[in-house]
């Protein structure tokens, strides 16, 4: 395949349709049982941390962020769900709109993103497994694949607690 020309957008109302088709293909039925999806429903994403890709005019990949609390209160993003049409990953989409929604996290100033992944792949990214029984999560969650990182240095220090959706305050 030769070099995509990529481009990055803020999500827009009407990238809605083509989202969802994206997450059903690469996430099938089963999306709405998982402990993430239970964080997000009825909580509605950062609509200014939420990005798409496009080679051309095809939607290809798509990031979404949303406000979570942790503990007494502290309030976090969680990231998540990000997909890549399976046609297109490996080409460093995925790598992209991480790169691009965690520093516009941080340029808004938030603090703190927490997601459930694979540590060996979101740790380039500066991720790192949340010690285990530190957090509580509405459903069940492989520890291994719970993790965190910080964009401001200290930010998760002291945190703990029950993990549920929140009203976004920004």
């Amino acid at each position: 395949m030769p070099d995509l020309s990529l481009d990055l957008h803020p999500e827009s109302p009407t990238d809605q349709a083509a989202i969802e088709r994206l997450h059903e293909r690469a996430f099938g039925p089963g999306r709405f049982s998982r402990t993430a999806f239970r964080l997000r429903e009825g909580v509605p994403s950062f609509a200014n941390l939420c990005f798409t890709a496009r080679v051309g005019t095809l939607l290809v990949g798509s990031i979404r962020l949303s406000p979570i609390e942790i503990g007494r209160g502290v309030p976090a993003v969680l990231l998540g769900p990000i997909t890549i049409d399976p046609a297109f990953q490996s080409k460093g989409i995925g790598g992209a709109l991480m790169r691009r929604a965690m520093d516009q996290a941080r340029h808004e100033g938030h603090r703190l993103i927490m997601l459930v992944g694979d540590a060996p792949y979101y740790e380039r990214f500066g991720f790192a497994v949340v010690p285990p029984g530190r957090l509580l999560l509405p459903g069940p969650v492989d520890p291994a694949r719970l993790l965190v990182a910080e964009l401001v240095e200290g930010a998760f220090a002291g945190v703990a607690g029950a993990v549920r959706g929140a009203a976004a305050a920004r």
